[in-house]
């Protein structure tokens, strides 16, 4: 691909930049700057509405369904200049999951019901794949879903929901056929998670906040017309949102935002009296990141152009999510390690725009600690890196 912009894509990054710069919100660029990961439910409704009404609600649809009909290198323009602008993360779960299955097997009257909500921030979605004891080994799944009328009527739990206590509806694994084989036996369906049964209980993350939570169905009714195309068929349309799952958490204009950050806090904080960044090593190790940084934005690159010739993506998204989770989880500790003792404290409200009492330690400290002990589970979730690894063994090796 040759990464020389033309006029015209040049052009594209002016109205880009232009477009974020006037429009999104200055309480909600500076809560993005001091806690990412942690954008309040209002914010992000409000930030998607003005996407929405721009068109630019959902980039990766079908423009038949509200998408932008941008090629490959217009999505990666894109995605550079929100990242670089503080934008807050768009809700996964609706835009980049659920949405993209629904606009490539759902009925036209799931379609109808659902797209609009989700593209228009009106309807906010989590996950529910992982049980206790099924996780990265998500074909284990035990949430039974038995037929009644026209109903299924679902029992089992979920665990490390994501957002559940936020969100109106689920996607939902479940066992159709107990007898079948494992992959063979699971079913895709759609939850309002206002139906009677359904309980959501918190998880509370080693860094203090509620993001995640357990989910629990006791005799829980869910229509089978939510089911997304045929029964026991859902590992299929898992595959598939899983691949587009991974091409996310690849997060490369994150990364290189943290970069940016790293390197300013690296030139203010000292070792021996001079700027850290005058340490050799710790230079050496920042450049290393940076590195493969680069090399994990030519591979999104070269899956955008493989989506550009209408391939969706397959097992080499894996590599995506391997090297992504692991470039981010070393640019938080190396920023962790270059504010060194000033780490330690980290009050949970210390995020909060509110808050009347003053940081402890440096104000380009707060909040690092907390997105380090998140961000462990960066290599976990979405299929742990180990299982990714195995992917790419089977399906690109062919080992």
């Amino acid at each position: 691909m040759d990464l020389v912009f033309t006029a015209e894509e040049l052009a594209f990054r002016d109205e880009v930049r232009e477009f974020l710069g006037n429009k999104l919100p200055t309480e909600i660029r500076d809560r993005v700057r001091l806690a990412s990961s942690y954008v309040p439910r209002e914010d992000s409704v409000r930030w998607q509405a003005i996407l929405h009404a721009q068109g630019w609600g959902a980039p990766n649809w079908p423009v038949e369904h509200g998408g932008t009909g941008w090629n490959a290198v217009q999505k990666y323009i894109y995605d550079a200049e929100y990242q670089a602008a503080d934008c807050p993360r768009q809700s996964p779960f609706g835009i980049s999951m659920v949405g993209p299955v629904i606009c490539a097997f759902g009925t036209p009257e799931q379609k109808k019901q659902h797209l609009g909500p989700i593209i228009s921030g009106e309807r906010l979605w989590c996950q529910g794949y992982s049980e206790p004891g099924s996780g990265s080994d998500l074909a284990s799944l035990s949430t039974r879903a038995v037929p009644d009328g026209d109903d299924y009527v679902v029992n089992g739990s979920k665990i490390w929901t994501s957002h559940a206590h936020h969100a109106n509806w689920m996607f939902c694994l479940v066992r159709t056929d107990p007898d079948a084989k494992p992959q063979r036996g699971i079913s895709f369906l759609l939850m309002d998670m206002t139906t009677p049964g359904i309980k959501v209980e918190p998880i509370i993350s080693i860094d203090g906040h509620h993001y995640l939570n357990q989910v629990f169905f006791d005799d829980v009714r869910v229509p089978i017309s939510n089911r997304i195309g045929e029964e026991n068929m859902g590992w299929t349309y898992a595959k598939f949102l899983l691949g587009h799952e991974r091409t996310g958490i690849a997060g490369v204009g994150k990364s290189k935002r943290k970069v940016e950050r790293l390197k300013a806090i690296a030139q203010v904080e000292l070792d021996g009296g001079e700027s850290i960044l005058k340490n050799t090593a710790f230079r050496a190790r920042i450049s290393q990141a940076e590195v493969s940084l680069q090399a994990l934005e030519f591979t999104q690159l070269r899956i955008l152009a493989q989506e550009k010739a209408g391939q969706p993506p397959g097992p080499e998204a894996s590599t995506l999510k391997i090297n992504g989770t692991e470039v981010e989880q070393t640019l938080n500790e190396l920023m962790i390690e270059a504010i060194g003792n000033y780490a330690a404290p980290y009050p949970a409200d210390a995020q909060d725009l509110e808050r009347n009492e003053p940081p402890i330690g440096p104000a380009h400290g707060v909040g690092l600690m907390q997105e380090r002990l998140l961000r462990r589970a960066a290599t976990i979730y979405g299929g742990s890196n180990e299982i990714q690894r195995n992917i790419i063994a089977k399906a690109v090796l062919e080992l």
